[in-house]
């Protein structure tokens, strides 16, 4: 079937991106508010965007075309911490993404060890397998969303999933990060996995000599 996005409503456009773009990596999102207290929220619209400078991004959606806590902390501070998710934190994750009234810190509602960055305010989580420092770098308004393209400023990933530092080898599959898939509470393991080895044009073409 073809679906003409530029004629279907926000719930339908959403179910569809929601559906068919998965896995999506979790950004579970770390910020302050005015008054310096924390706010924790996971976002699924995230992604690398390059390493050169290392950048992500961000999709935050608004309600009535105003921010929500995350993208307005953002906006008026400009730093935050992104989180990778584990399986061993989905729970505490997923209590941090009720929808508690604005000045909750949700780090301590779930009981959230937390951490000082070395360069921007909000804290790190300690438990996560890797959180990245970052600032943004650019904000793009949309009536349904605000776009938040930052650089990752400090990476700090826990010592257990470094298996070669000089080498910068990861223990990758160790982290047990989870992602969301289609719809409503549902998530993805990063256990089942397989792997191909990209060819080269001379492979391609000796075979075809072959």
């Amino acid at each position: 079937m073809r679906f003409d996005m530029r004629e279907l409503p926000f719930g339908s456009c959403y179910k569809i991106m929601n559906s068919t773009i998965t896995p999506r990596p979790i950004a579970w999102t770390v910020t302050l508010d005015d008054a310096g207290t924390p706010n924790a929220a996971p976002h699924s619209f995230f992604n690398a965007l390059g390493s050169a400078p290392p950048m992500v991004v961000l999709g935050l959606m608004k309600v009535g075309g105003v921010d929500k806590d995350s993208a307005a902390y953002i906006r008026a501070r400009r730093d935050f911490v992104v989180a990778l998710v584990g399986e061993h934190d989905a729970e505490r994750m997923n209590l941090t993404a009720t929808d508690s009234p604005r000045g909750v810190d949700e780090l301590a509602l779930a009981e959230i060890e937390t951490a000082p960055a070395s360069v921007v305010a909000p804290p790190l989580i300690v438990s996560a397998p890797v959180c990245f420092e970052c600032r943004t770098v650019d904000l793009l308004d949309y009536a349904g969303q605000t776009v938040v393209i930052a650089e990752v400023l400090v990476t700090h990933i826990r010592d257990e999933f470094v298996l070669d530092e000089k080498r910068m080898h990861l223990d990758t599959p160790a982290m047990k990060l989870i992602a969301r898939t289609h719809g409503a509470g549902w998530y993805q393991r990063g256990s089942d996995q397989f792997q191909m080895h990209r060819s080269s044009w001379a492979d391609l073409q000796g075979g075809a000599a072959g």
